[in-house]
């Protein structure tokens, strides 16, 4: 088994451990004006979570990738989120914005964020050893939604089926992947396509669910599986199904959807031949001299 592997399967105990224990009251805060960024796999998070808090009428909240912050807004609190706390963006985003409150989320202490910040919390029970990224964006996640009241023990006991269960499908069936979502699940549809074009070096996309239509469709086929997390749009399913492609959907949390995508991912790279614990053109921080 890969080390990619082993932390995928580390992940329900990870969701019981933020579940269980206190969240800081500038997560929990009620009424700031928020603004939540990061790149890559954090970006995508940060964009679920910005839909999440604001639906749930915890204040206002925009997302952004670090690298295309708009830094003449000022902010209540901004929260950056980064497993390894280097990430050149996010530390010149840091220090150029404006905001009462700046807070990082990361998997390690210290470093170049530290003094640019009020507030740094670091799971580092979630780091990770990995290039890929599985477990610390999802206890990251997790411990975000528990501080806009969600209860995850039904988010926990999915992930159990998750990691333990079998995959819908055999990815070695499929040369073309496709994730939507909506609301909150669109980031998580993203993130889900960039673990298979990172740990299988797959053709993968992503998009609003309702949005596929418009245009990302008329590529599917017999060789295309197109996952939706979530609830599908009323019609959506039979419409890709008269593609040709295969439609997976499932009652599981979307969190624990996206688990399933990690250990999909996985299995691909086996697929192909490929190492998921040394992916293609990657390193652990991007960090630009």
């Amino acid at each position: 088994m890969t080390l990619t592997a082993d932390e995928i399967r580390s992940q329900p105990g990870l969701w019981r451990r933020v579940a269980d224990g206190p969240v800081p009251e500038y997560l929990s805060a009620r009424g700031r004006r928020m603004l939540v960024i990061g790149c890559g796999t954090s970006a995508f998070m940060a964009m679920s979570y910005a839909e999440l808090r604001e639906r749930a009428g915890f204040g206002e909240t925009d997302w952004a990738f670090g690298s295309e912050v708009l830094t003449d807004r000022r902010y209540d609190t901004v929260l950056a989120l980064t497993r390894s706390g280097t990430t050149t963006e996010i530390v010149d985003a840091m220090r150029e914005l404006d905001a009462d409150t700046k807070v990082v989320l990361s998997a390690v202490h210290g470093g170049p964020l530290a003094p640019l910040v009020d507030q740094y919390l670091a799971l580092d029970f979630a780091d990770e050893a990995s290039i890929v990224q599985t477990r610390f964006p999802t206890t990251a996640i997790s411990l975000l939604r528990a501080a806009l009241g969600t209860d995850l023990g039904p988010s926990i006991t999915d992930s159990e089926v998750a990691v333990e269960g079998p995959l819908p499908v055999d990815p070695a069936d499929f040369e073309h992947f496709v994730f939507l979502g909506t609301s909150w699940t669109v980031g998580l549809a993203h993130e889900a396509a960039l673990k298979m074009r990172e740990a299988a070096q797959a053709w993968s996309e992503s998009y609003p669910a309702m949005d596929y239509r418009h245009g990302p469709i008329a590529v599917a086929g017999d060789r295309s599986l197109v996952w939706i997390f979530g609830t599908p749009p009323a019609g959506l399913v039979d419409q890709v199904a008269g593609t040709g492609a295969r439609v997976v959907t499932g009652a599981l949390d979307p969190l624990a959807q996206l688990v399933q995508v990690q250990r999909l991912a996985v299995a691909a790279a086996e697929a192909r031949g490929l190492d998921p614990d040394h992916p293609r053109a990657l390193t652990r921080s991007v960090v630009l001299a």
